[in-house]
C-alpha cells in the first residue's frame, strides 16, 4: 500500500445484491489517495448482474451460501483465504467513503503501534429522515478518540463500540485473539474489539475517516435487529461482565433523541417512542433466546441463517 509504511493492506466487502450501491462504493473507492493491495468480496448468491461490477474493478470473489452466511464466519473466511496483509478493511455493501482520504485517515491509526483496531465516522446517506440521522450523530461523534480498557469506568460498553461498515484490524491482533466468531448474529466486530482490549490493544475511533451509512429501518426490522443485538449480548456474557450492560447508554440515547427532537419535528416524537418501545421489546426477548425453540428464534432475528 503506498505511503502509509503500515505495510500489506486487504480490503473485504461481503455482497448481496448491492444494486446501485455497487456503483457508488466502486467510484468513491477508485477516488481514494490510498488504495488496498488486495480486494476480496464474499458473495452470497447475488443475483442482480453487479457482482461482475466488481471483478472488472480487480476484486477476487469468493463465494459462500446464502445460508451459510455469518456476520463473523464469513469475514474471518475473507481473511483466512487471502493473501496475507498486516492490515484488513471492511467495508459494508451499502457504505460509500465520502472523502478521497477517508481510507488513508483510517490507516494512519496503526501509525500508534499500540491501535489493534479503528473505525471511521458514520455519516447519514443521502435522503436520510432526522430519526435516522440522529442515530449516527449519537454514535459517530466529530471528535477522534483512542479506547483502552481504563476508559470502561467512564464509557462502559461503548469502551468496545466498533463497526465493520468501516472498520480496520491489525492482522496479527485479530488472529492473536480468535478472529471472529461464527455463532454470533451480529456484534462479532464489538467481540473482537472487547478481546483487543482485554489483552492491552487500543481501539481507535477516527472521525476524519467518514462514510455515508446509515438505515431506515421498518417497524418489524426495529424489533428483529434489537433482538439480535441482545441475542448477542445473552451470547456474550464475558463481554457485559467486564464492559456492563446496555441499559445506560441505551436510556441516554433515548434522552437525548427526544430533545433533539423536541427541538426539531415534535411531531416525530410518538414514532420514535414507538421504535424505543419496539426496541426494547426485541432486546429484552434476545436476552432470552435460548428459552424459545429454534424455529421461533429464527423468526425474531434479522439474521435468520445464525444458529446457536
Amino acid at each position: 500500500m503506498t505511503g502509509a509504511g503500515i505495510g500489506r493492506v486487504l480490503l473485504c466487502i461481503p455482497l448481496l445484491n448491492p444494486g446501485d450501491d455497487a456503483y457508488r462504493l466502486l467510484h468513491a473507492l477508485a477516488r481514494q489517495t490510498v488504495q488496498p493491495d488486495d480486494f476480496v468480496v464474499v458473495d452470497s448468491g447475488s443475483t442482480d448482474g453487479t457482482l461482475s461490477l466488481f471483478e472488472r474493478a480487480g476484486a477476487r470473489v469468493l463465494r459462500v451460501a446464502r445460508d451459510a452466511f455469518s456476520h463473523g464466519g464469513t469475514r474471518q473466511m475473507a481473511v483466512d483465504l487471502s493473501p496475507p496483509a498486516d492490515i484488513v478493511v471492511f467495508l459494508t455493501q451499502d457504505a460509500v467513503l465520502s472523502r478521497p482520504d477517508s481510507l488513508a485517515a483510517l490507516l494512519c491509526c496503526f501509525a500508534d503501534a499500540g491501535v489493534g483496531a479503528a473505525y471511521g465516522r458514520q455519516l447519514p446517506r443521502e435522503g436520510a429522515g432526522l430519526i435516522e440521522a440522529y442515530a449516527r450523530t449519537f454514535n459517530y461523534p466529530a471528535e477522534s478518540r483512542v479506547k483502552t480498557l481504563d476508559d470502561v469506568p467512564l464509557l462502559g460498553i461503548k469502551t468496545a463500540f466498533m463497526s465493520n461498515s468501516f472498520g480496520a484490524y491489525r492482522s496479527s491482533v485479530l488472529h492473536a485473539v480468535g478472529g471472529f466468531p461464527a455463532d454470533i448474529p451480529l456484534g462479532e466486530d464489538c467481540w473482537v474489539a472487547a478481546k483487543m482490549l482485554l489483552s492491552g490493544w487500543k481501539v481507535a475511533y477516527c472521525a476524519e475517516a467518514t462514510v455515508f451509512h446509515s438505515h431506515s429501518y421498518g417497524l418489524a426490522e426495529e424489533f428483529r435487529r434489537y433482538y439480535d443485538i441482545g441475542a448477542f449480548h445473552a451470547r456474550a456474557g464475558w463481554l457485559m461482565q467486564t464492559f456492563g450492560g446496555a441499559g445506560t447508554e441505551g436510556g441516554r440515547f433515548v434522552h437525548s433523541e427526544l430533545e433533539y427532537l423536541a427541538r426539531r419535528a415534535p411531531s416525530l416524537i410518538p414514532s420514535a417512542l414507538l421504535r424505543t418501545a419496539l426496541k426494547l421489546a426485541g432486546y429484552r426477548a434476545g436476552r432470552c433466546e435460548r428459552l424459545y425453540p429454534s424455529r421461533l428464534r429464527r423468526r425474531m432475528s434479522m439474521h435468520r441463517a445464525v444458529r446457536g
